[in-house]
């Protein structure tokens, strides 16, 4: 049976058998392929949702490790409505591949990280009464303030990633505050799709495309990432960009693990990140 895309009214024509079919060798010479990083903060949403110990947390990012994740993602929220200060502690003792946790540049994160050691930390914006991340950091705008912080994190042997727009003020800034990588906020892009608006989706990869390019030009060393809204329908196009290391999707991939389950949903990830 085909499993139509969580997030997307186009029609499909693929089933899970044949998302779960590799690229051709040729295919994979042409550039490496990027990394997939899996946000599992939804199952914590479900958990919290009735207060109860289930489904857990860790237990999903085992299995999505399993199913071929490349990482795991977590956001601990200021206000701590999906993952909690014990998931991180248990997700960062027992991965097999790498953390990466998402938080605001607090004090209170600061500490928490320092003494979870993830592989990387992301900073991220955060507001209270937004439903999810609404848009990326303003690192221009708190240059001294985030250069001081991310010094700190990598005293503490962490690796950090800016999430920010595709805005070449912002990747100079990230670049000037010594960030190890970026990840781009794909949220207009999956936005415009969603609207059905081609035009605007085309521009707004374009923008993309060219702040991958702004960020090469201003560090060869520097990791580029995207998320955000990307989907089985629309991530195609965001993971043939050259420079892109790695994806880092959440919503839709659980989203699709409602019917397929979630080791399958990582793996048609994967297979519509590669087609």
């Amino acid at each position: 049976m085909a499993i139509p895309s969580q997030v997307s009214s186009s029609k499909q024509n693929v089933t899970p058998e044949n998302l779960q079919q590799q690229p051709p060798k040729e295919s994979l010479q042409k550039k490496p392929l990027p990394l997939l990083g899996v946000n599992i903060d939804h199952v914590a949403t479900l958990r919290q949702a009735r207060g109860v110990s289930y489904p857990s947390p860790l237990a999903a990012a085992l299995l999505c490790e399993k199913a071929g994740a490349d990482g795991i993602t977590i956001h601990l929220r200021e206000d701590r409505r999906h993952i909690q200060d014990a998931d991180v502690y248990e997700i960062a003792e027992q991965l097999t591949t790498r953390l990466n946790l998402e938080m605001a540049a607090t004090t209170e994160m600061l500490a928490i990280a320092c003494e979870v050691q993830p592989f990387w930390v992301c900073l991220v914006p955060e507001k209270r009464a937004e439903l999810t991340t609404e848009g990326g950091l303003d690192v221009a705008g708190q240059k001294v303030w985030l250069t001081d912080y991310i010094n700190k994190l990598h005293n503490g042997g962490i690796k950090v990633s800016l999430f920010i727009d595709p805005d070449e003020t912002q990747i100079k800034a990230a670049v000037a505050c010594q960030a190890d990588a970026i990840e781009l906020h794909t949220g207009a892009y999956a936005e415009m799709g969603l609207a059905g608006n081609t035009e605007g989706k085309q521009a707004e990869l374009q923008r993309i495309k060219q702040a991958v390019s702004t960020a090469q030009h201003a560090d060869n060393k520097l990791l580029i990432n995207a998320g955000h809204g990307l989907t089985r329908d629309n991530v195609s196009a965001i993971a043939q960009i050259d420079g892109i290391y790695e994806l880092n999707i959440g919503h839709a991939l659980i989203a699709d693990a409602v019917f397929v389950g979630l080791a399958q949903a990582v793996t048609m990830m994967k297979a519509a990140m590669y087609q």
